[in-house]
């Protein structure tokens, strides 16, 4: 019993004596995605508040997002406009994603981080407790798996499934995104693939 005691009265005490900025930290929350559909679009209207509160820049999250979601996007000021209708639990998913791979630190779960290069590798320091760790993107999207779905110079049968903004077929083939110039959406199509580029493709009908 006393050594119950002196246990939790030492860790009282330890919390205590955190300093206020760290002990604040704790309660660290994602806000509320502010998330409305307008037509054939999704806007994030709070992404500057989300990406204030991980302390990252816009463009990096945003970048992460469209690669993840699929979709093309832009800033609009404080806002994010996705192509397409895009739940809030996608883009909610997808940001908790981006938090745990790029944000919190792995030792002590506080948001207390930077990232910094060292040499090729992206390392995530944490200030709260000293630790670093390299930076380990979720395979599967830009590796070795997601390329082998798709190949420069074969030929894939496709469904056209929408239209981009330059009035491009967009096709989709696992973790791809494939413009194909020409094509009209609900089409099915032969397509030679003539760039990758990550996980956005380029081609054209063949017959």
């Amino acid at each position: 019993m006393t050594e119950d005691y002196d246990y939790k009265a030492l860790l009282k005490r330890a919390r205590d004596k955190l300093p206020k900025a760290i002990s604040e930290h704790s309660r660290f929350q994602i806000p509320e995605l502010d998330v409305l559909i307008e037509g054939k679009t999704t806007v994030l209207r709070n992404f500057s508040d989300i990406a204030d509160a991980v302390n990252r820049e816009q463009a990096d999250i945003l970048a992460y997002l469209l690669k993840e979601l699929g979709t093309a996007g832009s800033s609009d000021g404080k806002r994010v406009i996705f192509k397409g209708k895009v739940s809030a639990e996608q883009i909610k998913d997808r940001i908790n994603n981006y938090v745990s791979i790029y944000v919190l630190c792995s030792e002590c779960e506080r948001p207390d981080t930077k990232l910094v290069k060292d040499g090729r590798t992206l390392i995530l320091e944490c200030d709260a407790c000293g630790a670093h760790r390299p930076v380990k993107v979720r395979k599967g999207r830009a590796g070795p798996e997601a390329t082998a779905e798709l190949e420069v110079g074969k030929t894939y049968e496709l469904m056209i499934q929408d239209v981009g903004r330059k009035g491009d077929g967009m096709a989709r083939k696992g973790d791809f995104i494939i413009y194909v110039p020409g094509t009209a959406k609900g089409s099915q199509v032969k397509v030679l693939i003539e760039n990758i580029s990550g996980t956005i493709a380029f081609g054209r009908v063949v017959s």
